[in-house]
């Protein structure tokens, strides 16, 4: 089931305690363009068809990235891409968005999107793996 647009940036805005729903907006642009460039394939195309279409055609046209970066480095891109943003803002940022995109997915899918992340990405999604 796709996820409305009014919800998902509800969601993030609240999970991200932003004052706005623009800033809500910016960091679901930022984070979902970035985690675009790391996931391919079906497990792409399945989790945009969970996202509002804005959102989803994000996910779907990332920059390419040279290599997968790590769930650090990827925070980091994140406070690189967000005007102000600090490695400590940039982390909620990424924690509010993914941790929304995890919930528009199921758990099969999650598992399947975390396969191809480096290790780590679990604990941005909010979704802790057992070791």
């Amino acid at each position: 089931m796709v996820m409305r647009w009014d919800a998902f940036l509800a969601a993030v805005q609240e999970r991200g305690e932003y004052s706005s729903p623009e800033e809500a907006e910016r960091a679901g642009r930022v984070v979902l363009g970035l985690l675009g460039a790391h996931i391919v394939g079906s497990e792409r195309a399945e989790l945009a068809a969970r996202l509002p279409e804005t959102y989803a055609l994000v996910l779907l046209n990332p920059l390419p990235a040279p290599e997968p970066l790590s769930p650090e480095r990827f925070v980091r891109a994140t406070a690189a891409w967000i005007e102000g943003a600090t490695e400590e803002t940039a982390k909620w940022d990424v924690s509010a968005v993914l941790s929304v995109v995890a919930d528009a997915a199921d758990e099969e899918l999650m598992g399947r999107v975390l396969l191809q992340l480096p290790p780590g990405y679990d604990l941005l999604f909010g979704r802790p793996q057992p070791l």
